[in-house]
């Protein structure tokens, strides 16, 4: 702002690097994620001092929806998961192009209508706690594919060697599959942000 010709005031607006945006970062790097990138609209110079306070991997800044879309697609092409997550317009193609888009809450309603998951705005450890959750989600499953691919397979074996009569053998099946079904019920974390 200026008065008769000079400087009188300059006025900054910046929005705050939110408080737990290191940490997940952190945290997904330990959850297996291999190159987390960063990339705004935002000049080179404030996407520079961003990305070097949040230590992602690389940052990409000036960027318009299609970069962002573009940078996706090409990622996948090289045989890349891509997660995205955004709250804008902006990152509504980007969302939709990757493997997995995540929506802020509180952003625009393009983006929560895209994207596969939305996530509270209040704590961005939500992200990491989907992580956890479907490493372990899989394993359950994988683990329940197994349990009934052997009691299956043991079954038809007992069945067809005539130790075990059709009637028995399906009795257990049944009760392996509601007992199976039973312990899946179960929390698959038990601490969660």
């Amino acid at each position: 702002m200026a008065i008769d010709g000079y400087l009188a005031a300059v006025i900054c607006i910046e929005d705050p690097l939110r408080e737990e945006a290191c940490d997940v970062v952190e945290e997904l790097r330990k959850s297996g994620f291999t190159n987390i990138v960063m990339m705004t609209g935002d000049s080179k110079h404030t996407a520079g001092a961003i990305a070097e306070k949040v230590g992602v991997d690389s940052f990409y800044a000036e960027t318009l929806p299609e970069d962002k879309a573009g940078f996706i697609l090409r990622e996948k092409a090289k045989g890349n998961t891509v997660v995205m997550i955004g709250d804008g317009i902006n990152d509504s193609p980007a969302l939709s192009s990757a493997d997995v888009g995540i929506a802020i809450s509180s952003g625009a309603a393009i983006a929560r209508e895209i994207a596969d998951i939305t996530i509270s705005a209040d704590d961005l450890h939500s992200i990491v706690t989907i992580r956890k959750l479907s490493a372990e989600m899989m394993k359950r499953i994988h683990a329940n594919y197994r349990t009934i691919l052997a009691v299956n397979g043991g079954l038809i074996a007992l069945g067809v060697t005539g130790i075990v009569p059709p009637a028995l053998a399906a009795t257990i099946h049944n009760a392996s599959t509601i007992g199976i079904g039973l312990m899946s019920t179960k929390k698959l974390l038990e601490d969660i942000h």
